[in-house]
């Protein structure tokens, strides 16, 4: 039996950010698996419940919870991604086995978009190629977090004749590329900020697009402490934090 499964961008926090592809790809769906990554995150649990509520009509599908693992960080970076993704993928097969019947069209709603800063195109394509499971799917992009914190801080992401590099902070806290022109950092737990030229501008986000946004920009030295402030603030009160932003040089 081939198992038919859509991998829906839902954009970076915002339900209104859903495209109209994804409302119709939604009302192809039979069973939605939606990952349960503990109580710290559980408004991202309930945003995806919430999406689905708003765009599909009527009621002919079904969500099946399912338990994310925790990621070790005993070892190598890339070794444990590489081991938890595993972990992920023996889950995924046991939900399209056990749960996606014949004749249904199976959902990963995905946060922001599926090509950028996700691995569920990487696990599905594992999932294919080792043979055990005749399997197909098809992509939804979304509206990521770089796009959606250029649009709330009205600002474009390249510059004229320049390459906008997009990358991490585990990256970035070794410095910034040598590619020159805009960079933009996702997920940044360790603060790189610190870490680099204090002269050059942030437009920093974090939540974007919910009630919870918080925007700051300007000279680094003079609001990467406000950064510190707001980001622990947060974090205190939700549990987590999803924050992402722009490094570039003055205009003058």
């Amino acid at each position: 039996m081939k198992r038919q499964v859509s991998v829906i961008g839902i954009g970076a926090g915002n339900p209104e950010y859903v495209t109209m592809q994804a409302i119709k790809a939604l009302n192809r769906v039979s069973v939605f698996f939606i990952p349960n990554k503990g109580d710290d995150k559980a408004d991202l649990h309930h945003l995806r419940r919430e999406i689905c509520e708003r765009y599909i009509e009527g009621d002919a599908y079904r969500l099946v919870d399912f338990d994310i693992p925790e990621r070790s960080k005993a070892g190598a970076y890339k070794s444990d991604v590489a081991a938890w993704r595993a972990e992920v993928r023996r889950i995924y097969e046991t939900l399209l086995t056990d749960e996606l019947g014949a004749d249904e069209v199976g959902g990963f709603l995905v946060w922001g978009d599926p090509s950028l800063y996700d691995g569920t195109m990487e696990i599905l394509d594992t999932i294919r190629d080792e043979g055990r499971m005749d399997l197909d799917y098809e992509v939804i992009p979304g509206i990521s977090s770089v796009s959606a914190l250029a649009a709330r801080h009205r600002i474009a992401l390249n510059r004229i004749g320049e390459p906008l590099t997009i990358t991490t902070a585990r990256l970035v806290s070794q410095g910034l590329p040598e590619t020159g022109g805009n960079v933009v950092v996702m997920l940044d737990s360790r603060s790189a900020y610190h870490q680099v030229d204090p002269d050059l501008d942030i437009h920093w986000g974090a939540y974007i697009g919910t009630d919870d946004e918080i925007l700051v920009a300007g000279r680094l030295r003079d609001v990467r402490e406000e950064i510190d402030r707001r980001r622990a603030a947060a974090r205190d009160e939700k549990g987590w934090v999803m924050d992402t932003y722009m490094l570039s040089r003055g205009k003058g």
